[in-house]
């Protein structure tokens, strides 16, 4: 068991270099001055350069050699730490430690011009150096895939959900996106012959926003003693699972996008707080992959905080916080609102319905790019045309195009297909956790997230990595992941079938 435990004590070294690296990508996004830029990026490639040089050593090889040789020794949850060790250790010695670096200087580098190209609506402004990180993520895509035996969008794709194939990924979406056209219509037909959403008039200081928001994710658990909520231009969930740094956007014309998106954001926080205390820093004890960690966001946002129950208790609490009047502000309303589905331009502001085209348009796109079939000059024509087609929409300009999202810009590709792929498994997941414990809508109805977050703490959270994601979906659901349930749960939601 020594090799097992001195890589260990590497991999704990390594995880704590990273989860640094962490905080100082939270700052860069939320309150470094942009004069900074260039040293941030010297500080993270730096660290993710003694990252690799950790895990790239021969003292390392040797080490998995000899841990693997007796493995016989160690019990299910060290056997499953050292496949997740295994796992990560490809991926690094994959690449070498300057191709990292550099790697990690061109993200950041794009990122920042990706701040100011967005509100400026200026693609030509950062297409060299999105070049630049295009590149990069095509040669190690092309190293990995020859290294793993796999196809190159496939070698990109593990990182962010380990295992997953884009072959069963095609098959989920092409279903989805047959299925969706007609059934959107029939929605947007049924919601124009009902009552009319109201949009609650007024002016909403951002001093209020956020104190709704600090009450709401107070009510799912959160604490803030181990974590805040802070603005940033592209909302996301960061730090440490003992320092959790939540990001939103506020618009002081509309509260209610805003206090949905911190809600969302919550439901990461939450599982990464909550995750294996005593794996901390070690890869078992980390968070399967992203297709459960958006699961768990959009258990928060679209199954719970989205229902009927919750509904009716926030609806009250906004007109106390806004000193609201009529009915705008009434339960039903506020339902209408939520529920109301309409093509538009924007990922993180889509409904519930029109969210899966937004993330199949995505996924289609960069496996082109990443494949070399499609060139960086033709996306936003490529973009325009594929939501065109998906949701019938066609974009007026790149800041509601191709220009919206930051993952491409800071090399994150292979992600967003976890997005869809977790609202399948929250939806799976919400319709487990009901029928195990039935008073979880009771409980939502009084503010209460307590039944939902313990069966989610018991049942996904403390399992960490140990299981992949179908394991546990099947350990917990009965059956691995099920597009047929979340068709279900749309169709319940938004036809009453």
């Amino acid at each position: 068991m020594s090799a097992y435990l001195a890589l260990e004590k590497k991999f704990r070294r390594m995880n704590a270099i990273g989860e640094a690296s962490g905080v100082l990508g939270w700052d860069m996004s939320t309150v470094m001055p942009a004069g900074g830029a260039e040293a941030r990026m010297e500080q993270l490639a730096a660290l993710s350069g003694v990252q690799h040089e950790i895990l790239t050593s021969r003292e390392v090889e040797d080490l998995f050699a000899q841990a693997l040789e007796d493995k016989g020794d160690l019990g299910s949850w060290q056997l499953a730490n050292l496949r997740e060790m295994q796992r990560i250790w490809r991926h690094a010695t994959a690449l070498d430690g300057d191709f990292v670096e550099a790697q990690t200087k061109a993200g950041k580098r794009c990122e920042m011009i990706w701040r100011e190209a967005r509100p400026n609506n200026d693609f030509a402004s950062i297409l060299p150096a999105m070049k630049e990180v295009l590149n990069l993520t095509q040669q190690e895509a092309k190293i990995k895939a020859e290294l793993f035996e796999c196809d190159t969008y496939d070698a990109l794709l593990d990182h962010f959900e380990p295992g997953g194939k884009s072959m069963r990924i095609d098959a989920i979406f092409d279903d989805l996106a047959a299925f969706l056209p007609d059934f959107t219509q029939a929605v947007l037909e049924k919601q124009a012959s009902e009552t009319a959403a109201v949009m609650p008039d007024g002016s909403f200081s951002l001093k209020a926003q956020e104190a709704l928001g600090r009450e709401m994710i107070k009510a799912v658990g959160f604490d803030f003693n181990h974590g805040r909520l802070d603005v940033s231009l592209h909302p996301f969930c960061g730090g440490v699972p003992d320092d959790i740094r939540i990001t939103t956007r506020y618009d002081e014309a509309d509260f209610m996008t805003s206090l949905m998106g911190v809600l969302h954001e919550t439901g990461h926080a939450m599982y990464e707080h909550n995750l294996p205390k005593d794996w901390r820093l070690q890869p078992v004890g980390s968070a399967r992959g992203m297709t459960m960690h958006e699961s768990q966001s959009l258990i928060i946002e679209m199954q719970a905080s989205r229902s009927e129950e919750f509904v009716s208790f926030v609806a009250e609490k906004a007109k106390v916080a806004f000193g609201g009047q009529g009915t705008a502000w009434a339960p039903e309303n506020m339902q209408r609102i939520y529920n109301k589905v309409k093509p538009d331009f924007i990922r993180v502001d889509a409904d519930e319905v029109t969210y899966p085209a937004h993330v199949i348009l995505r996924y289609r796109l960069e496996k082109e790019l990443i494949k070399g079939s499609m060139g960086l000059e033709d996306l936003p024509h490529a973009w325009n045309d594929g939501l065109e087609d998906l949701l019938g929409i066609r974009p007026p300009n790149d800041t509601l195009g191709c220009l919206q999202d930051i993952h491409w810009y800071d090399g994150a590709w292979g992600y967003f297909p976890t997005y869809t792929l977790g609202a399948m498994a929250a939806a799976q997941l919400f319709a487990s956790a009901k029928a195990a414990v039935p008073e979880i809508p009771s409980a939502l109805a009084q503010g209460n997230f307590g039944p939902l977050m313990g069966w989610l703490n018991e049942n996904v959270h403390a399992w960490g990595s140990f299981l992949s994601t179908d394991e546990l979906l099947t350990t917990v659901t009965g059956h691995p992941l099920d597009p047929q349930v979340f068709k279900a749960h749309l169709k319940a939601r938004y036809l009453d079938v």
